[in-house]
Order: C-alpha cells, then sequence, then structure tokens
C-alpha cells in the first residue's frame, strides 16, 4: 500500500516537497514512479527511480527542478520540485512496479494522490 502526501500551494518559482511511504517487506523490489493529473488531461509521468536508487528518470518538462530519492531502510520515496510553475499544478500519484517504466498503465500499484497547486 503507497501513501502519498505533502502536497499543498505554493507561489510559482516555489519548491515542495512530496513524500510516499509504502507498507510491506519487499519495497526495495520495486521501481517507484510519480504521475501527475492535471484536470482534463490524461496522467503523465514525472519520475521514476529503480529499485537500488541508482538510475532515475525524468520527463524532460521538470529537468532540472525535480529531484527523486528513495530510502529503502524506511520505505519511503521523495520528489524534490523546485523551481515550480503554474503547469506544475496537478494531482500527484506515486506508484510502483517491478519493471522500469514511463507510462502509468505499466504500474500496478498507487497511492491515492496529492494536490499540488502552483499560483502565478
Amino acid at each position: 500500500q503507497l501513501q502519498a502526501s505533502g502536497g499543498g500551494l505554493v507561489q510559482a518559482g516555489g519548491s515542495l516537497r512530496l513524500s510516499c511511504s509504502a507498507s510491506g517487506s519487499t519495497f526495495s523490489r520495486y521501481t517507484l514512479g510519480w504521475f501527475r493529473q492535471a484536470p482534463g488531461k490524461e496522467r503523465e509521468f514525472v519520475a521514476a527511480i529503480n529499485w537500488s536508487g541508482g538510475s532515475t528518470y525524468y520527463v524532460d518538462s521538470v529537468k532540472g527542478r525535480f529531484t527523486i530519492s528513495r530510502d529503502n531502510a524506511k520505505n519511503t520515496m521523495s520528489l524534490q520540485m523546485n523551481s515550480l510553475k503554474p503547469e506544475d499544478t496537478a494531482i500527484y500519484y506515486c506508484a510502483a512496479e517491478t519493471i522500469v517504466g514511463t507510462h502509468y498503465s505499466q504500474y500496478e500499484y498507487w497511492g491515492q494522490g496529492t494536490l499540488v497547486t502552483v499560483s502565478s
């Protein structure tokens, strides 16, 4: 089970840190990802990190601004979001799967989502 938190309202240029906690003893076996969905749009890949944390993946629009990380000892994953833009406004979901993927259909396990709103 995944639980996302940390969303909120921030002004453009500001920062937020999202967290995702997981239950279960097999957390370290999974690739973890962040996706987002804005109103009227399809769910979009944001970032992913492999089981060891040694490989990370980002959508081009967040490269250099967002950083994904994980702590397998604590069963947690984070997304540090800097230089936020109004177009980053969306519900952010954490997800887990046994393989590395960048499409939402590849992920089986999902958290409930946390809302990020960036005002201009």
